[in-house]
């Protein structure tokens, strides 16, 4: 086992392939330990040089409708009636702490996401389609 630091782009190449190497290592094993130390450095790299920045919260409210197999009127009674459903979802209005409760307990949306619009104020074309996150996991899976 030669782990080093992963301090830039070719220590991560290097770290992805040997990390495709070990990927069926047996539990209990010196390679499945250097597998899971690879991983927590990869991890570490990743968050540092490839941020994925979290969802606008009308595109994650859409997102989780979707999941569930539902439309914008499954958002009655959960943030307001039609028409205050209608204007947070054209984004005409802006979420109120009662609605991100609301949402983050029955829809179950971390409320960081709900949150975080006003704080970085960037523009989001609500009418659009989701945008897809690129998220990698190299965790090994049970």
């Amino acid at each position: 086992m030669d782990i080093k630091p992963i301090r830039e782009e070719a220590d991560y190449e290097r770290a992805l392939r040997r990390v495709e190497e070990l990927w069926n290592a047996s539990e209990s094993s010196t390679e499945s330990d250097e597998l899971e130390i690879l991983a927590t450095l990869i991890e570490a790299y990743e968050r540092e040089h490839y941020p994925v920045e979290l969802p606008h919260p009308i595109e994650a409210i859409k997102f989780r409708l979707e999941q569930k197999g539902k439309d914008s009127r499954a958002l009655i009674g959960v943030i307001g009636q039609r028409t205050r459903v209608y204007e947070v979802m054209q984004g005409k209005r802006s979420l109120s702490l009662n609605m991100i409760r609301n949402l983050h307990e029955k829809l179950h949306i971390p409320a960081e996401v709900l949150i975080q619009s006003a704080r970085r104020g960037r523009k989001v074309d609500v009418h659009g389609s989701s945008a897809r996150v690129r998220r990698t996991s190299i965790r090994k899976s049970a």
